[in-house]
């Protein structure tokens, strides 16, 4: 198994999140992608016995998932967050159904409060897009949130590129017919701590809806694709001529 666990200034707390990861599975390697950490992050994963990958210059949101995952070694594949310290006790459903064929990809069967007078729109974004993907069941849970796994069949099918556009890998593993399963619920609105700084930058959440308008935006390209397929006409019966015509 290969966890994967980008970092950007979590010295605070990355040494427990590893402590957590190692303890799901007996072989389990142990990939943090330091991106742009300047705390000593990067230090604290090594000393835990993590491979490192860093840069010096932060990449992106989800960048370090999709570089982790091109580095990871591992036939299951379990996504993580550097700030958010969760017990291997909720860890390991996600591994453990798809390590007994039950799932490709393991979501967090989290959708955000709904329940309410206003809906937050990177819910609604959420629910929008597993409707039109034909998975009404899976609600406003998405590739999105952390925690979740994959199989190695998983990731070659929608290829490690699609981790940069989190909803876009979801939007082609439910389309190409993956089984994804929600094997828990883990609470993410209240453990992840916000980042101010960042939020004032670039607002977390138009860059989700973007992010989820790109996975409805090629979903509809493949809708679109589909429609314009020639399909030939099946056999009724006829006889045929040697060029395949019906005579």
């Amino acid at each position: 198994m290969s966890v994967i666990i980008p970092v950007m200034n979590e010295r605070r707390t990355i040494a427990a999140v590893l402590k957590q990861a190692a303890r799901i599975h007996p072989h389990t390697e142990l990939i943090v992608v330091a991106n742009g950490s300047t705390d000593g992050s990067a230090e604290a994963a090594e000393r835990c016995g993590a491979k490192v990958i860093r840069y010096l210059s932060p990449l992106g949101h989800d960048v370090g998932r999709a570089i982790g995952a091109r580095a990871a070694q591992g036939e299951i594949l379990l996504f993580l967050d550097g700030d958010m310290v969760l017990s291997a006790v909720k860890l390991r459903p996600f591994v453990d159904v798809i390590a007994r064929g039950r799932a490709d990809v393991a979501l967090n069967d989290y959708s955000g409060p709904v329940h309410t007078s206003r809906v937050h729109p990177v819910v609604l974004a959420k629910h929008a897009l597993n409707e039109m993907l034909g998975r009404p069941d899976l609600k406003g849970t998405s590739l999105t949130a952390v925690p979740h796994a994959m199989s190695r069949r998983a990731l070659s099918v929608i290829g490690s590129e699609s981790l940069l556009v989190p909803p876009l890998a979801h939007a082609k593993a439910a389309a190409a017919g993956l089984r994804i399963v929600l094997p828990i619920r883990v609470d993410v609105g209240r453990c992840n701590r916000p980042r101010r700084e960042r939020e004032r930058s670039r607002p977390l959440h138009r860059l989700i809806i973007g992010d989820h308008l790109e996975a409805i935006a090629w979903l509809s390209r493949q809708a679109a694709s589909d429609k314009e397929a020639p399909v030939l006409p099946e056999s009724d019966g006829a006889e045929t001529g040697h060029g395949g015509g019906t005579e």
